[in-house]
C-alpha cells in the first residue's frame, strides 16, 4: 500500500474478528516499530507483546479493576465504557509500549554529547516518551499496510505498577502506552466524532504564531 493510502486508511479499530495474527506479519509489525527515531539515537524503548489468552486476559483485569465503581455517574460511564472494553478484549495481540528512561540518562552522558541538556533529569520534554509514542505510531502505521488494525490506548495510572509487576517489567520502565492488534471484525466502523477535525488553516501557523498558513 502506498504512503498515501496507508495514511487515509489509518484509524482506531475498536473490535477484532477473532482471528489469530500470523507470526511472520506481527514479526514484521513489530519490527516497524523499531524505526522510530530517538534522541540522541538513545533507543529507550521496549516492546511487551501480550498475544497468549492467559496474558491479555491479566492485563484486562489489572487495567479494569476500577472501570465504572464508584458514583450513579461513574457507574453509568462505565456502562457506556463496556463496550469499547468487550471490543478491546477480542484483540489476540496486545503490545504494551514501555519507554526505558534510564537508557537517554546513559547516552546523554557520554563524551560526545555535550552541551546544556546533559543532564536527562532537566529536559523540559519527556523524549523517552515522545520517541516511544512515535513507535507506536508506527505499529499503527505498519498494521494498516499489514492489513490488520490496530489501536492506541492509554493504562489507567493506578494500574501502571501492577502490569509492571505482572508481567516482570523492571521498574525503571515507564508504561505509556498500549496498541491492540488484530483483524477488524466485518462491522467494524470507527465511531464518528463530534469534534472538528483542525486543518492546515487552525494549525500551522506561517512564520509566527497566529498567522494562517496559506493566509
Amino acid at each position: 500500500m502506498d504512503f498515501g493510502r496507508v495514511l487515509r486508511a489509518r484509524r482506531m479499530v475498536r473490535r477484532y474478528d477473532g482471528r489469530a495474527v500470523d507470526e511472520d506479519v506481527l514479526t514484521a509489525v513489530l519490527a516497524a516499530a523499531l524505526r522510530a527515531p530517538s534522541a540522541g539515537n538513545s533507543q529507550g524503548r521496549d516492546l511487551l507483546v501480550l498475544r497468549r489468552a492467559a496474558d491479555r486476559d491479566l492485563f484486562w483485569e489489572l487495567t479494569t479493576r476500577e472501570r465504572g465503581a464508584g458514583s450513579a455517574a461513574g457507574a453509568a460511564a462505565g456502562a457506556v465504557d463496556d463496550g469499547w472494553l468487550a471490543g478491546m478484549r477480542t484483540a489476540p495481540v496486545l503490545v504494551v509500549l514501555l519507554a526505558d528512561p534510564g537508557a537517554y540518562a546513559a547516552r546523554y552522558a557520554r563524551p560526545d554529547k555535550p552541551g546544556p541538556d546533559r543532564d536527562a533529569a532537566t529536559w523540559q520534554v519527556p523524549w523517552p516518551d515522545v520517541d516511544t509514542g512515535m513507535s507506536g505510531l508506527l505499529l499503527l502505521l505498519a498494521a494498516v499496510d499489514a492489513g490488520l488494525g490496530a489501536c492506541l490506548f492509554g493504562v489507567p495510572s493506578a494500574a501502571h505498577e501492577a502490569v509492571r509487576a505482572a508481567f516482570g517489567v523492571p521498574a525503571d520502565r515507564r508504561v505509556v502506552a498500549v496498541v491492540g492488534l488484530g483483524h477488524p471484525a466485518p462491522d467494524e466502523r470507527s465511531r464518528p466524532s463530534r469534534r472538528h477535525r483542525r486543518t492546515l488553516a487552525d494549525t500551522a501557523h506561517d512564520g509566527r504564531f497566529g498567522a494562517p498558513w496559506g493566509g
